[in-house]
Order: structure tokens, then C-alpha cells, then sequence
């Protein structure tokens, strides 16, 4: 079967990898156009992109999927379509190209998280299981019917990036399963069902921490947004990044961003119990670890996060 594949960012390689393993006849792939990276702002091809290249695929760059764009994943002649975080809308037009659709491998339990950042979402929310599915994608967000699922736990201190990471192995196992399926003849996708939430992209302000909210809900704040964007708070008015903290419900005496070095311990004050940093980069300068930076500001009488 010839399939089209469509993603952008590392966790989309898996499932290119899966599908390559797999022996289907991945004919072109869609990515997004290279980005400027790193302080020098150099170009970079996607994830995906550098990877089509080590396996001799055609690489389609594209924004947004044009007539131009149809056109070209038109001359590709795919039986169906695979996609994985592109990164863009498929219109009508494109998704009418392969004679099986366009099958999509999203990283939630639909119709839980429709959006951009269904993981980071689900940590933030603090939910205990998460999965990921594949489904048939329409012009709808995150709507189509699905044909596959698989579930995944959410341990106490996962990151939305360790998460993703797991979740994007298994999940080229899943896809590359529903694509054999849909050769056979024996796919049967299904409608969705259960209470619709919203994962909309993750942006600078989603990482910042409110330390008047509970403990346990900066701790999950911090984990879902790392490593993208980043957890942060301010201090004298300059923003310094965090990761991820420890929850202390021993201690519950200090105020809400009040900041207190006991031994090697750094405590941050909330609106229930203190959590204990790990990691802190003060504006300009690196990550180090809390215990290193909060001895260098011992000489003030008192730190408050903002």
C-alpha cells in the first residue's frame, strides 16, 4: 500500500520509522519548511525531514496545504495518508486525494484533548490515565472516527515530554497496526464517544506559576509544560525558568512564594504546602540546581517569587 506520511517534530519519526519497518511504501512525505534554531538562527529541516532523508523519501515542505500542495501529494498516487503532529490543516481537497483518507495518530483518548497539546493538557489536568488513538481524520477538529486505541498511565512525576516520548513509540505501533488493517479490508472505525474537552497549543503564559494555587497544582502546572515552554515565575521583576518541583506537604508555614534555603533544600511557599525546587535559570544565565543558586542569594533577607 502507498502512504503518503505527514508529521513534523521528533515524535512523529517513530511512527515514520514503524511504517518504513513495516514494509509499507511510504511514496513522499509532508513536513513543515526548515526553521531557524539555536541562537545563530540556522535553518534546520524538521525532525521528520532529516529523517525522510537518511531513508531516500521525497520531502514535501509545505506551511499549509495549498492547491500547489494537493497537487503534489496528488502526483505521489497514495492509497492512504498518515499523519502525526504535521502541524497544519488539511483541507477538503487534500483529504479527498487517497482512496482511504487520511488516518491520524493523535496522542489522547478522543474525544478527550481535541487540539494541539493533548499530553501537556492532560498532565496540567492531572488526569491518572491518557493514551493515544487513531482516527479518520475529517475537516473537523480531532472529530473523525476512530479505529484504534491504546492507554497509557500517568505516573506522579511525568513530564508532558517523557510522556510524549512513550506515548510516540507505542502509538507508531498502533498506527502502523490500523494501516494494515485498512489494507486487509478489516478496519472499522467507530464514532466517538464521551465528553468532549479542548487542547489548545501551549503559549509563554501557560508556564507560568501561580503560587497562590495549591502545591499539587503547580506541581502539574510545571510538569506539562516542560520541556515546551517551560515553567517560570518572576523575581524583582525578571523572569527565572523552573523544572519541575517536588511536593513537601510536611511543610505548610510558609507563605505563598516565599523562598527559604534549609540545608540543601530550597522551599517555595504556596496556597496550601510548600514544594521544593530542583532546577532554576535566573534571566542570562544557565540551569542550575536550586540548592547552588539559593546559596548565592543568601545575602538577602528575603526572596519572594512573584
Amino acid at each position: 500500500m502507498r502512504v503518503l506520511f505527514a508529521g513534523t517534530p521528533a515524535v512523529a519519526v517513530p511512527s515514520l520509522d514503524a511504517l518504513v519497518k513495516a514494509g509499507f511504501d511510504v511514496v513522499a512525505v509532508l513536513t513543515r519548511p526548515d526553521a531557524p534554531l539555536g541562537r545563530k538562527r540556522v535553518l534546520t529541516p524538521s525532525p521528520v525531514a532529516a529523517r525522510a532523508a537518511e531513508l531516500g523519501i521525497g520531502v514535501i515542505h509545505a506551511t499549509r496545504v495549498d492547491d500547489a500542495v494537493t497537487a503534489q501529494i496528488a502526483a505521489a498516487k497514495p492509497d492512504v495518508a498518515a499523519i502525526v503532529a504535521y502541524g497544519g490543516l488539511i483541507p477538503r481537497a487534500a483529504l479527498e486525494v487517497p482512496p482511504h483518507g487520511w488516518i491520524n495518530l493523535h496522542f489522547s483518548l478522543l474525544p478527550a484533548w481535541r487540539g494541539a497539546a493533548p499530553v501537556q493538557r492532560a498532565v496540567i489536568a492531572g488526569d491518572d490515565v491518557t493514551g493515544a488513538v487513531t482516527f479518520l481524520l475529517e475537516e473537523g477538529l480531532d472529530t473523525g472516527p476512530v479505529f484504534g486505541t491504546l492507554t497509557e498511565s500517568v505516573g506522579p512525576n511525568d513530564t508532558s515530554g517523557a510522556l510524549l516520548e512513550r506515548l510516540s513509540r507505542s502509538g507508531a505501533v498502533l498506527l502502523s497496526q490500523t494501516l494494515s488493517a485498512v489494507e486487509a479490508g478489516k478496519a472499522a472505525p467507530r464514532p466517538q464517544e464521551g465528553e468532549v474537552s479542548l487542547a489548545p497549543k501551549l503559549t509563554i503564559d501557560d508556564g507560568r506559576l501561580d503560587w497562590m494555587q495549591p502545591a499539587l497544582a503547580i506541581s502539574r502546572r510545571a510538569r506539562g509544560v516542560t520541556p515546551e515552554p517551560g515553567a517560570w515565575t518572576t523575581l524583582a521583576g525578571q523572569r527565572v525558568k523552573l523544572e519541575p518541583v517536588q511536593l513537601r506537604p510536611d511543610r505548610s508555614d510558609l507563605e505563598p512564594g516565599t523562598v527559604r534555603l534549609e540545608e540543601k533544600n530550597v522551599l517555595v511557599g504556596t496556597g496550601s504546602h510548600a514544594v521544593q525546587l530542583t532546577g532554576i535559570q535566573p534571566a542570562g544565565k544557565k540551569m542550575m540546581a536550586a540548592a547552588d543558586w539559593a546559596r548565592g542569594m543568601a545575602s538577602r533577607e528575603s526572596v519572594v517569587f512573584e
